[in-house]
């Protein structure tokens, strides 16, 4: 079982920045997929970004050209960098760790609200 440590989350004005953490620990973590998703009010849980182990990056469309997904193997930890943040990124963000579809965690989230 993977346990998550997720943090960063807040509320911030639009235009501004946050960065989320996410630190997971458990069995088999090496060369799994990491990412971020989330779940607007009302909504399904949609991608935000995903990086795998060798570095390689995948993001949701709305949030390309704004934010940035990073990851540190050594500490099985993974940071999303929001950047110019609009009141539609407002939602539930999860962290996610994949290693095939038996093997797919989620993490508690952590709330993102941008409002002025």
């Amino acid at each position: 079982q993977v346990q998550f440590v997720e943090s960063g989350g807040g509320l911030v004005q639009p235009g501004g920045s946050l960065r989320l953490s996410c630190a997971a620990s458990g069995p088999s973590l090496g060369f799994s997929v990491m990412g971020w998703y989330r779940q607007p009010p009302g909504k399904q849980r949609e991608l935000v970004a995903t990086i795998t182990s060798g570095g390689i990056r995948n993001y949701g469309d709305s949030v390309k050209g704004r934010f940035t997904i990073s990851r540190d193997n050594a500490k099985n930890t993974v940071y999303l960098q929001m950047n110019n943040l609009k009141p539609e990124d407002t939602a539930h963000y999860f962290c996610n760790v994949y290693k095939g579809r038996s093997n797919n965690y989620w993490g508690q989230g952590t709330q993102v609200t941008v409002s002025s």
